[in-house]
C-alpha cells in the first residue's frame, strides 16, 4: 500500500524503527548536553547565556550606555543565534540579573526582574537590561581573535563558541543544568578567593587539595547563609560530588516583656521565602512546631527579616532546632562539578577546573600578544617603508610624475624601481606632501621606535610560558580588586563531622610489593607469629615466577613516601593502596604512580606529621649515601620527584628517615659492614649524587643499612635461612668511606640487615613467596662472628629475599629454636677484633 503511494521520482529509505528512535534519541542528547543545559569549563557558560552576552556587546547594550527594552535583545538573540523559544532567551537573561541567583550578576536589568519570594519576572515588553560591568571582562579582547568562532545557525554570521571570560566565571558564579542523563549543580564562590586559589595553583602547580583550600574555603552563597561543617566541601572539591548543608541565619532575641523571637535575616541559596514562610506556618497549624504564636515576613529593600514569636513557655533553641529540621531552613546543597571539557561532559575536581581555566586564559594571553605582534609588525613594516621612502622623496615624487595614470600605476612603478612591496607601495601613494614636515617625519621615527620595543616584548612572552602565566596573574589580580568582595556565606565548625578520611578506619597495615610491581595492603594480624624455624603460611599466589620484593608497615591514614630505583619519590595515602586478600597478587602499581618502563619501588617510609630538622637518607648498592633535608620532598607531583642522581648501572639499596644526628650501619651481600655518623655525609641538595659510604671488594654490593639505636640489635639473615643478631655495639664506629669490618662469615651471602628491639618481631619472605612471622627475642644475640641460628626453612632452589622489621605479636607462644649456633670464645673474639683493627 505504502509502495502504490510513492510518486516518480520519490526516494523511499527503508530503516528499522527502532534504529531510527535510538539514532534521533542520541542526536537529540548531544545537542542537550552540548547546545543547551551544560556550562563550558572555560568561561562558565550555557551556549543561550554567551549568546546573550555577546549579543549584548555586539550592539553597545554596555555599562556606558542606557538600557534597552529586554524585548529588542531578546529579538536580536533569537534573529541572529538562538533559534528556540523566546521564554528560554528572556527566562536566561533573567536569571543573569537576579543577585540572590547569581553571586556577581552579569546583566544589570531595570524592572521587575523576579524575587527571592518566587515572584516571576514582568513581561520582557516592560523590563530593560544590559551588561553588567563585570560581563564587559567576559568579552574584553573578543576582537583580538582570542577565541575560535562558528558559522550561526543560517551561516549569516558568527558567533564565539567561547567567551574570553577574563573572570573565573564558572566556580565564580557556578550553574545549574539538567540534560538527558546527567545533571550539573556547580556552587558560587568568592571572587577574591578562586582568584587567590588560582594564583596558588600558578606558583605551585603539584599543589595539593589542602593548599588550595587555604584560599578556597568553599562556596560563598549570594543570599548568605552558614555551611555546617567542611566535610562535604572537602568531598566535592576532592571528587567532584559531595553534599553540604546550608542554613539560614537565625538569632534569637528577647523582648522587653521577657518573650523570644526568632530573627532570620538570611536563607539557603534558591529557597524560596514565600513557600518556606508558608510551609512554617502548616507546621504550626498540624502541631508539629510548637511554642511559635506568630509569623510575620518584614523583608524590605533593606533586607530579609523573617520575624518569629514565641510563646511565653516555649524553649526558644528548641525551636529553632526544630525549623532547621522540618524546614528549609536548614538544606542540603547538592555539589556535581559537571562540566564540559573539550565538548565532552566530565566531573572535575576542584584543581581540575582551576587547571582548565588557567590553560584556557594562558592560550588567551598567548592569541591576544600574537594578533598585537602581527598588527604590530605589520604597521612597523608600513612605516620602515615610509621612513626609507622620506630618505628618497624627490626620486619618488619624480617617479609618480612620469606615471600618465592613475594611483595604481604609481604603486607599480614605486614597486619595481625601488623594491618597495604592495603594503609600503599602497601607503606611500597616499602618503600628504605635508607629512614631509620635520615633526610629521619625527613622529614616524617615534612611533616605529615604540612597535620594534613593544613586538620585542611581545616576542619575549610567547617565547616564555613563566611570562605568560605572569600576566594572567597580574590581568587576575586587577579584577580581584576591581570587582572583589568579602565572603557572605560562612563556614561553621561543627564538632564530630565525617569527614572522607574519617570514613575509613585507620589500622596498621602490611604493604606488600612484588618483583613484578604488584602491590597490596593487608592488616598486620593478618600474619600472627609462628614458631621459628617453621614452614610459615603462603603470602600471595605465585604467577610468572614473581616473588615479594618489598615489605613495609604503616597506618592507612599516614602519608607514605615511595622511592625508586632510578632515585625518583611519590608520595600518596596509605588508603589509597588497594586492599586485597592473603593470597592476592594486589595491583600493579603502574596504576597507582607514573613509573617509566623499568623502574622499580625500592623502599616505602611513612612520613612524619613534622619534617623539620628530618633527613631522607640513600644509600646505592655501589655504595654512595645522600643526606637531604626532608622538606626538600614536600611538595611532590603525581609523576614523581628526583631524589638522588645515580650513577651509571647503580639503584637505591635502601632509604631511612634521620633526625640528624644518628650512626648509620651499612652492611654488603659480601659479609661486610661499616658503622659511621651520618654527619660524615654532608647535606647536599635534591638531585646531587652523594659521597661514598663504603668502599667494595670485586663484585659485591649493599644490601641493606639501618639507624642505629642504643640498646638495639643488628638482626642479619642469610640467603640460606640462616640469621643472628649483634648488639650494635659490636660495630664500633669508623670514618666513612672504609672498607669495613666482618659482619658474616663464610656460610652464605648475606639477604638483608635490620636494626631491632627485643620486643620486634621480624617478617621473613623467600622468592617463591612464603612468608615467616617470629620474635626477635627468640633468636639468640652473638657477636658478629657467631653462625646464628636457622630462622627459615627453605624449599630445594629457594632463598630469602626480603627481612622486614615489625611490632610484636603475643597472640600464639614461640617455642624455643630446634638448633642453635655456637659463638666463640670472648678470648677468640678478641683475637679478630684486634686483627681487623690491625688490617686497617
Amino acid at each position: 500500500m505504502i509502495e502504490n503511494s510513492i510518486t516518480e521520482g520519490t526516494r523511499l529509505i527503508v530503516r528499522d524503527i527502532k534504529e531510527e528512535m535510538e539514532s534521533a534519541f542520541i542526536d537529540y542528547s548531544m545537542s542537550v548536553i552540548t547546545q543547551r543545559a551544560l556550562p563550558d569549563v572555560r568561561d562558565g557558560l550555557k551556549p543561550v547565556h554567551r549568546r546573550i552576552l555577546y549579543t549584548m556587546h555586539e550592539r553597545g547594550n554596555d555599562p556606558s550606555h542606557p538600557t534597552r527594552k529586554s524585548a529588542d535583545t531578546v529579538g536580536a538573540v533569537l534573529g541572529s543565534y538562538h533559534p528556540h523559544g523566546d521564554a528560554s532567551v528572556y527566562d536566561a537573561m533573567v536569571r543573569l540579573a537576579q543577585d540572590f541567583s547569581m553571586r556577581y550578576p552579569l546583566v544589570d536589568g531595570q524592572g521587575n526582574f523576579g524575587s527571592v519570594d518566587g515572584d516571576p519576572p514582568a513581561a520582557y515588553r516592560y523590563t530593560e537590561a544590559r551588561m553588567s560591568k563585570m560581563a564587559v571582562e567576559l568579552l574584553r579582547d573578543i576582537d583580538k581573535e582570542t577565541v575560535d568562532f562558528q558559522p550561526n545557525f543560517d551561516e549569516s554570521k558568527k558567533e564565539p563558541t567561547v567567551l574570553p571570560c577574563r573572570i573565573p566565571n564558572l566556580l565564580v558564579n557556578g550553574s545549574q543544568g539538567i540534560a538527558v542523563g546527567m545533571a550539573t549543580n556547580i556552587p558560587p564562590h568568592n571572587l577574591r578567593e578562586v582568584i587567590d586559589g588560582i594564583a596558588a595553583l600558578i606558583h605551585d602547580p603539584d599543589i595539593e587539595l589542602a593548599g588550595l583550600m587555604e584560599h578556597i574555603k568553599g562556596p560563598d552563597f549570594p543570599t548568605g547563609g552558614i555551611i555546617m561543617g567542611r566535610s562535604g566541601i572537602r568531598a566535592a572539591y576532592a571528587t567532584g560530588r559531595g553534599k553540604i548543608t546550608l542554613r539560614g541565619r537565625a538569632q534569637i532575641e528577647e523582648k522587653a516583656n521577657g518573650r523570644f523571637q526568632i530573627i532570620v535575616t538570611e536563607i539557603p541559596y534558591m529557597v524560596n521565602k514565600a513557600r518556606l514562610i508558608e510551609n512554617i506556618a502548616d507546621l504550626v497549624k498540624d502541631k508539629r512546631i510548637e511554642g511559635i504564636s506568630d509569623l510575620n515576613d518584614e523583608s524590605n529593600r533593606e533586607g530579609m527579616r523573617i520575624v518569629i514569636e514565641l510563646k511565653r513557655e516555649a524553649n526558644p533553641q528548641v525551636v529553632l532546632n526544630q525549623l532547621y529540621r522540618y524546614t528549609q531552613l536548614q538544606d542540603t546543597v547538592g555539589v556535581i562539578m559537571l562540566a564540559l571539557d573539550g565538548g565532552v561532559p566530565k566531573v572535575m575536581t576542584l584543581k581540575e577546573m582551576l587547571q582548565k581555566y588557567l590553560d584556557f586564559q594562558s592560550q588567551v594571553v598567548r592569541r591576544r600578544t600574537n594578533f598585537d605582534l602581527k598588527k604590530a609588525e605589520e604597521r612597523a613594516h608600513i612605516l620602515e617603508g615610509l621612513r626609507r621612502a622620506v630618505d628618497i622623496v624627490d626620486e619618488i615624487i619624480a617617479t609618480i610624475r612620469g606615471c600618465k595614470g592613475g594611483k595604481a600605476e604609481a604603486k607599480a612603478a614605486i614597486m619595481d624601481k625601488f623594491e618597495f612591496d604592495d603594503p609600503q607601495a599602497t601607503a606611500i601613494v597616499n602618503f600628504q606632501l605635508g607629512q614631509l614636515a620635520g615633526l610629521e617625519i619625527l613622529k614616524i621615527d617615534n612611533e616605529l621606535g615604540e612597535l620594534h620595543e613593544k613586538i620585542s616584548d611581545w616576542r619575549a612572552i610567547l617565547a616564555d610560558e613563566q611570562k605568560v602565566l605572569e600576566i594572567v596573574e597580574d590581568e587576575l589580580n586587577v579584577m580581584r580588586e576591581k570587582y572583589g568582595d568579602d565572603r557572605r556565606t560562612e563556614i561553621a565548625h561543627v564538632s564530630g563531622e565525617v569527614d572522607i578520611e574519617d570514613l575509613i578506619p585507620e589500622e596498621q597495615c602490611v604493604f606488600t610489593l612484588t618483583h613484578a610491581g604488584y602491590i597490596k595492603r593487608q592488616p598486620a594480624d593478618t600474619y600472627q607469629a609462628q614458631r621459628r624455624g617453621g614452614r610459615g603460611i603462603t603470602a600471595l599466589t605465585r604467577k610468572d615466577e614473581d616473588f615479594v620484593e618489598e615489605l613495609f608497615l604503616a597506618s592507612t591514614h599516614d602519608h607514605l613516601l615511595f622511592v625508586t630505583d632510578l632515585g625518583r619519590v611519590f608520595r600518596m595515602k596509605g588508603y589509597q593502596i588497594y586492599e586485597g586478600s592473603r593470597t592476592s597478587r594486589g595491583v600493579n602499581i603502574v596504576n597507582l604512580l607514573q613509573l617509566q618502563n623499568g623502574e622499580q619501588v625500592t623502599t616505602m617510609l611513612r612520613v612524619p606529621e613534622e619534617t623539620e630538622g628530618a633527613y631522607l637518607v640513600m644509600v646505592t648498592k655501589q655504595g654512595i649515601i645522600k643526606r637531604t633535608e626532608l622538606s626538600a620532598y614536600s611538595n611532590i607531583r603525581k609523576s614523581g620527584l628526583i631524589a638522588i642522581t645515580l650513577n651509571e648501572g647503580d639503584s637505591l639499596a635502601w632509604t631511612g628517615i634521620t633526625d640528624g644526628e644518628r650512626d648509620l650501619i651499612v652492611a654488603t651481600r659480601g659479609g661486610v659492614a661499616i658503622r659511621f655518623s651520618e654527619q660524615d655525609a654532608r647535606v647536599v641538595g635534591r638531585t646531587a649524587i652523594g659521597v661514598r659510604a663504603i668502599r667494595l671488594a670485586g663484585d659485591d654490593h649493599v644490601v641493606g643499612a639501618g639507624i642505629v639505636r642504643e640498646g638495639a640489635t643488628v638482626m642479619t639473615v642469610t640467603e640460606e635461612g640462616k640469621g643472628r643478631r649483634t648488639s650494635v655495639d659490636g660495630y664500633r664506629t669508623q670514618y666513612r668511606g672504609g672498607k669495613g669490618i666482618r659482619n658474616y662469615g663464610e656460610t652464605g651471602h648475606v639477604a638483608g640487615i635490620r636494626v631491632v628491639d627485643e620486643d620486634d618481631d621480624i617478617i621473613l619472605i623467600s622468592m617463591t613467596g612464603i612468608i615467616i612471622r617470629m620474635h626477635v627475642a627468640d633468636i639468640n644475640a652473638q657477636s658478629r662472628y657467631g653462625s646464628g641460628v636457622r630462622v627459615m626453612r627453605l624449599g630445594e632452589g629457594d632463598k630469602v629475599v626480603t627481612v622486614a622489621r615489625t611490632e610484636r605479636s603475643d597472640e600464639e607462644e614461640v617455642e624455643k629454636p630446634e638448633e642453635t649456633g655456637e659463638d666463640m670464645t670472648e678470648d677468640e673474639i678478641a683475637a679478630l677484633t684486634a686483627q681487623e683493627e690491625s688490617e686497617e
